[in-house]
């Protein structure tokens, strides 16, 4: 099948991208849909040993990441322009102010999933090191559920939630050969194999496999592995989660990677056919600039 496409919810829209476009539809204030694309350049391309498993992990983290807040700045300032002129395409972040955002997003990731589970594992009086790992591991999910739980009930965040699904819905239809309307997106799943929910949460077990090797050490220890060895980790998860996405298929592996399915449940609500649209249009400009889509009848091209 062709190489996959992913997404990502942004304000009042969608962002999604292909190997080498990325586009983001957004709804604006006067009910119109805007659109932005963007070609990628990726890293992946220019040198051999960066699609080396683990290490393409990273660098795709790193990529996906980067068009992510590129993507936000563009609906944040959509979003903006209510009362003033409306037609010209909002200015994104500029290099330094997205590498300060992308700084302060890892930073506080960071501190929150990685390293507080670990010092606060610390202050118990748990002498084996196979134990502390695995509470350690039992603290980061808690603290990762309840963070989820208590974002999926703010209010404010229900629309980010339902383009989270509507982004879902759209790429599940494509990958089933259906016509992209959003009728017809609307009867697919809310869930995906593929999605960045899953990946964080796959993110903390495989960290307790690979910290049990360390076992209880020092505090200072305990901040420099958590941190040193995230890249590592994080190549394992995308490893796992690109395979569950080409076996989407296989029940033994979904059965396996079911935790991570339902977690979803928290980041995605029902949408409207008003934002399966928005979905959908940035859906076919990625997979027109990709040569998958024929402008002529709108149809999905599914490719071996």
């Amino acid at each position: 099948m062709a190489s996959a496409i992913g997404g990502q919810a942004v304000l009042e829209g969608v962002m999604m991208r292909g190997p080498r476009n990325w586009a983001v539809a957004v709804r604006k204030p006067d009910g119109e849909i805007a659109q932005v694309a963007r070609a990628i350049d990726p890293l992946m391309a220019r040198h051999w040993a960066l699609r080396l498993p683990l290490v393409r992990g990273v660098v795709a983290l790193g990529e996906s990441l980067a068009i992510g807040f590129r993507a936000l700045s563009v609906s944040a300032n959509y979003a903006a322009q209510e009362g003033a002129d409306g037609d010209a395409e909002p200015v994104e972040l500029g290099r330094w102010a997205l590498v300060f955002s992308f700084a302060v997003a890892i930073g506080f990731a960071v501190m929150l999933f990685k390293v507080s589970p670990a010092l606060l594992t610390d202050l118990l009086p748990i002498s084996n090191g196979g134990w502390f790992v695995i509470v350690e591991g039992l603290i980061r999910v808690a603290i990762f559920v309840a963070y989820l739980t208590v974002l999926s009930l703010i209010p404010s965040l229900r629309r980010v939630f339902q383009y989270h699904a509507a982004e879902h819905k759209a790429i599940n239809a494509y990958e089933a050969g259906e016509e992209l309307t959003p009728e017809t997106a609307q009867r697919y799943s809310l869930i995906h194999p593929r999605c960045g929910t899953a990946f964080l949460l796959w993110v903390m077990v495989i960290g307790v496999f690979v910290f049990a090797l360390f076992g209880r050490i020092a505090w200072y220890w305990l901040i420099v592995s958590r941190i040193a060895l995230l890249p590592v980790i994080a190549g394992i998860a995308y490893e796992l989660i690109r395979f569950a996405g080409k076996h989407a298929g296989n029940r033994l592996l979904m059965t396996a990677l079911a935790p991570g399915l339902w977690l979803q449940r928290l980041t995605t609500r029902e949408p409207t056919l008003d934002q399966l649209e928005v979905s959908i249009r940035a859906l076919r400009e990625v997979l027109e600039r990709e040569g998958r889509l024929a402008p002529a009848d709108r149809r999905v091209e599914v490719m071996a």
